[in-house]
């Protein structure tokens, strides 16, 4: 229960505390972008089963491979996308912590 709590409290409650604190003139704008970072998901439904909970989503699905990860990174880098990359950046800590604990309760 620890796992699920933490792991949805990271995509949901990170990015609204992120938008409140650093974008105060901006807030709805920005925690709308940032918990549009959870659309990444959307790779989940070219696995089967769809959904898995004792499976790890880092380097499994496409869109959270290493590869795509480091894309998600790059765009902090640039002002432009900063605030997109940070959404993506959010998510993909709040499934590598899913995996950490997964791998813990082994």
């Amino acid at each position: 229960m620890f796992r699920l709590v933490l792991h949805y409290g990271i995509h949901f409650l990170v990015p609204i505390a992120i938008g409140l604190i650093f974008f105060k003139e901006k807030w709805k704008w920005a925690i709308f972008i940032l918990l549009a970072g959870i659309c990444i998901d959307l790779d989940h439904l070219f696995a089967d089963p769809i959904f898995d909970p004792n499976r790890c989503s880092i380097g499994y699905h496409p869109l959270h491979t290493y590869w795509a990860i480091a894309v998600y990174i790059a765009l902090l880098f640039f002002r432009k996308t900063r605030i997109f990359g940070l959404a993506l950046v959010i998510h993909i800590v709040a499934d590598a912590v899913d995996c950490y604990l997964l791998l813990q309760s082994k």
